[in-house]
């Protein structure tokens, strides 16, 4: 692809008018939102989505997501609104949830991955509603980092990945959430969790009454199976670091995990443990996901975490696992796929 300069501007009103023109030019612009980084280009606009997955390097059968800035932007783009979507609307929009809805015809192919259906999203982050007003289109954003690695949290991140590929970077400070939404089916009576994320299982029980959480959340798609949403291929948001999970009791794992660690790096390995901060790892190089009291710290932290593996050069890291409730499906679920789901019980 060509090289073009890439500019990072704080999320001023000017340059979010600025990164406006360029999405209904045509352009791409790196956008914070309340989740991570996106990628976003205008959603009607075939050309300009392609341009999306030109540079991430994504592959075509893996679909986007549409933001609005308001709920009145979506009726053109589905063809219907499910009730379940309804309540789900009502209780956690603006906010970290996509919704899988049936796709009128304007959402181009390109979007959808050919798929008859598409997500949206409505993003608590200002900034982000404000870009989509200002452009005049919603937005299809996946997150703006090279397919396959760890997702961005800040504006460098963006920039480490997509400079030269992009013209302009909005810099809204660190994400709050710190992993994608939550992708949610809600095609159906009973809602489907795609993609866990902040809206969690227990939020979705409570405001529809059911939830299901698909088979895939906590292991690999099989050959041929069609990825339904963002965040469901085999490996992703991996660093280059060779990842292994460690679960069970914190003391079998905390003894798994060192005994592992000497063992490598007297192999000559560069290794690096993704602990907890209460837990004592005898000195060996330990990079913070925060308190074990509190799974937010850790969905905060682990894209930056991962990226900071391939910063330090290591070439093995050993990870803490997460409890599955709450947001601990999705800090495990995003742990998973970046270990290919390489999860020892000990």
């Amino acid at each position: 692809m060509n090289k073009t300069e890439t500019i990072v501007k704080p999320a001023t009103p000017e340059a979010i008018r600025e990164a406006a023109k360029i999405l209904r030019e045509g352009g791409l612009v790196g956008m914070p939102t309340e989740t991570v980084y996106g990628l976003g280009a205008n959603a009607l606009d075939s050309a300009a989505v392609l341009r999306i997955f030109e540079a991430k390097g994504r592959p075509a059968d893996n679909p986007l997501i549409v933001h609005v800035s308001c709920v009145e932007e979506i009726p053109p783009l589905v063809r219907e609104i499910p009730q379940a979507a309804r309540r789900l609307m009502e209780a956690y929009w603006p906010g970290p949830m996509t919704l899988i809805l049936p796709k009128a015809d304007c959402i181009p192919a390109e979007v959808s991955a050919g798929l008859d259906t598409v997500g949206i999203r409505l993003p608590a982050s200002e900034t982000a509603r404000a870009l989509i007003r200002e452009a005049g289109c919603p937005i299809a954003a996946p997150s703006a980092n090279r397919s396959g690695k760890p997702s961005p949290t800040t504006a460098q991140h963006v920039y480490e990945d997509m400079n030269g590929r992009i013209p302009m970077i909005l810099d809204g400070g660190a994400c709050e959430v710190g992993v994608e939404s939550s992708v949610i089916d809600a095609t159906g009576e009973i809602p489907v969790i795609l993609r866990p994320g902040g809206i969690t299982p227990e939020m979705v029980e409570a405001a529809c009454g059911a939830v299901r959480v698909d088979e895939h959340v906590m292991s690999p798609l099989a050959e041929g199976d069609i990825v339904r949403s963002p965040g469901m291929k085999y490996k992703h948001y991996a660093p280059t670091a060779r990842t292994i999970i460690y679960e069970g009791e914190r003391e079998h794992v905390i003894a798994a995990i060192c005994a592992r660690y000497d063992q490598a790096a007297a192999a000559g390995e560069r290794v690096a443990i993704l602990g907890f901060d209460e837990h004592d790892f005898g000195g060996r190089t330990r990079i913070s996901l925060g308190s074990a009291e509190n799974p937010q710290d850790a969905a905060a932290r682990l894209f930056a975490a991962l990226r900071e593996l391939d910063e330090m050069g290591e070439t093995m890291a050993l990870c803490e696992a997460v409890g599955l409730e709450g947001i601990g499906l999705a800090v495990m679920n995003r742990m998973g796929r970046a270990a290919a789901f390489d999860i020892r019980r000990v």
